[in-house]
């Protein structure tokens, strides 16, 4: 046989370890591990998109220069994506004998109560939907809870504009048979069929003026997501699947080395007539 025929068979049968169980449910593994670990590394580009886009928008809708609610909303309205979070300003008087509190909510510390929603009642005879923060459920949440009073007399108030709450976008299901001026989801179109007025589109939180003594509890701002811990997962994602098969290939290798140590060392039998 020729010289170079028998090296490439020596070299041959030196990986025929590979077509044992172990090794190829091994190889198995790390081939159907890169494209995973690909998928989701693009996965977390998307969320890192996706919350470097959100911060943005909300960035530059809190430094947006306040405006009149009326210029962004309307009855039947709804809020659009480039109109949340922006300040508005709204002038008029707060209904407290139709307002309701919504279930559910949690505050900064995450303590479960309720938050509190007011008609406002504007000069010209619409109404805002007001949210004019936290209070808490103190137990029972069956009756319907001790609401500080708002300010009485016409002013002028300031918050950031929402969007209509559905179960859909916020996951929190309308459940009906409620106790009473208790509701789940803040919802014009919901609140002007129970209030039978014109209700502007989406509602507001409050920001100014701040309730006296602190009751109810503002609502914080929105905040920023952690866009760069996502870009983070990304690159690991990536960088494991790169590693998977420079991981593989280091295990070959020290398969290669183990079986040509065992195969060096001499058989019990050539070491005791060596000895003798």
């Amino acid at each position: 046989m020729h010289p170079t025929a028998r090296m490439y068979r020596r070299g041959v049968h030196r990986y025929r370890f590979l077509l044992t169980r172990q090794w190829v449910v091994l190889t198995v593994i790390a081939i159907a591990l890169i494209p995973t670990m690909i998928k989701l590394g693009f996965w977390q580009q998307h969320r890192y998109q996706e919350r470097t886009a959100r911060n943005d928008l909300v960035s530059r809708a809190l430094h947006a220069e306040p405006v009149p609610v009326e210029r962004l909303t309307s009855p039947g309205h709804s809020v659009t994506r480039a109109e949340k979070y922006r300040t508005v300003t709204a002038t008029g008087t707060f209904d407290a004998s139709r307002e309701v509190v919504v279930r559910r909510r949690t505050n900064s510390d995450g303590e479960v109560g309720f938050h509190v929603l007011t008609p406002f009642v504007l000069t010209d005879g619409r109404v805002l939907l007001v949210n004019r923060g936290w209070i808490p459920a103190n137990g029972v949440q069956t009756a319907f809870p001790e609401v500080p009073e708002p300010p009485a007399g016409r002013l002028t108030l300031t918050g950031r504009l929402e969007a209509d709450e559905t179960t859909s976008a916020s996951g929190i299901k309308n459940v009906k048979g409620l106790p009473d001026r208790q509701i789940m989801l803040i919802n014009s179109a919901e609140e002007a069929r129970r209030l039978g007025e014109k209700v502007l589109g989406g509602y507001v939180e409050q920001t100014a003026p701040a309730a006296k003594g602190g009751t109810p509890e503002q609502i914080s701002d929105p905040g920023s997501e952690d866009a760069p811990l996502n870009y983070a997962y990304m690159l690991q994602w990536w960088l494991f699947a790169a590693g998977v098969p420079v991981g593989w290939w280091f295990l070959v290798r020290r398969e290669l080395r183990d079986r040509d140590e065992a195969a060096a060392e001499p058989a019990p039998e050539e070491s005791e007539a060596a000895a003798v």
